[in-house]
């Protein structure tokens, strides 16, 4: 389609474990054929629980981990097998925001530095003062001054490193910006700050958003559209709205259980999963959530399930919803929800 700006297909990202003396290595299979789009000027969140493969899709879509397989298109242009230096114009168009603020900055260079990197790497600068003038309008922007561009990052406060994080990669002025739980380091209203940040930026400079994160009410806020991810796949996608209020698969289900409401006299029922999430070194066979499934069928044990529709911009990978009655159920279902 031509309004996606960024088109994975096929992706993969496996880890060799050696095995012992004679024997051949086996795979942490951490991302395990993934295909998703990202619609330009829009907000992608990706949720689900730690290890499940979010940040290491991220990091493979944005190449600073090699995928093992697939294709990555990125604004038309397949980048899934450049080399480090065909790389190199393409960091302008994709930028990261990392989960850590204060291990993703470097403690010697003042933030000065940090910020004016990317612009002299790049050449998008020709002199010192140029820079300088750069930096502090960029600081600006993120709700810093001209004061902080001294100081270094141990002198900030968490939300603060998060800012000089984001006016880094904002400094090449990407298309599209990949942020790794960019507010899980930190406190509840420093977190409030810095999605409505991210959002201001998202209008003023027609920014297009992957937001990674495990908190759902975080991803609700601030998506247009969501994917969840269980050992390495999805499992359901669409938009935020169909998603939270009409969840399909059984895993969203749960997840969405567990989701915390802010009234102490409104009741919910909980969904408790049984066992525990398998390894990624050596996955179940069939539908990978069927181990913990409540509505496990005999079918799910061998046969992985296809991307099946049943909505608008609704999809879920379960064997449920492979019949076009069940299809037209659950479409009903997600109607007579919009129409409440």
């Amino acid at each position: 389609m031509a309004d996606n700006l960024l088109v994975v297909r096929g992706l993969k990202q496996y880890y060799p474990v050696k095995g012992g003396l004679g024997k051949e290595p086996s795979y942490v299979k951490a991302v395990d054929n993934v295909d998703f789009e990202v619609r330009r000027g829009e907000v992608f969140g990706i949720v689900g629980e730690s290890g499940c493969g979010k940040s290491t899709l991220g990091k493979s879509i944005c190449k600073l981990i090699e995928p093992t397989e697939g294709s990555i298109v990125l604004d038309g242009e397949e980048i899934s097998k450049y080399t480090p230096k065909q790389m190199r114009p393409i960091r302008k168009k994709v930028q990261m925001v990392f989960q850590d603020p204060y291990a993703s900055l470097n403690p010697r260079m003042s933030v000065r530095d940090i910020v004016a990197e990317p612009l002299i790497i790049h050449g998008l600068t020709k002199t010192r003062e140029e820079t300088d003038k750069k930096v502090v309008e960029l600081l600006r922007r993120v709700g810093l001054d001209d004061y902080h561009a001294n100081r270094y990052p141990h002198e900030f406060s968490g939300g603060q490193r998060q800012r000089v994080g984001i006016a880094r990669a904002l400094a090449v002025q990407p298309q599209l910006i990949i942020a790794d739980e960019p507010v899980s380091a930190l406190d509840v209203s420093i977190q409030s700050q810095v999605l409505n940040l991210m959002n201001q930026l998202k209008r003023d400079m027609n920014l297009t958003y992957i937001f990674v994160a495990h908190d759902l009410s975080v991803v609700e806020h601030i998506s247009d559209r969501v994917g969840v991810m269980y050992l390495g796949n999805f499992v359901e996608e669409g938009d935020k709205y169909s998603l939270y209020q009409n969840p399909l698969h059984p895993y969203t289900q749960a997840l969405l259980s567990a989701v915390p409401i802010p009234d102490p006299k409104a009741k919910k029922e909980r969904i408790i999963l049984e066992g525990n999430i398998p390894s990624a070194l050596n996955p179940p066979t069939g539908c990978k959530f069927h181990t913990r499934c409540p509505k496990c069928m005999e079918r799910c044990k061998t046969e992985a399930p296809q991307k099946y529709q049943v909505g608008d911009d609704h999809f879920v990978y379960c064997h449920l919803y492979d019949t076009e009655e069940a299809k037209k159920n659950a479409k009903a279902a997600e109607n007579a929800v919009t129409h409440q």
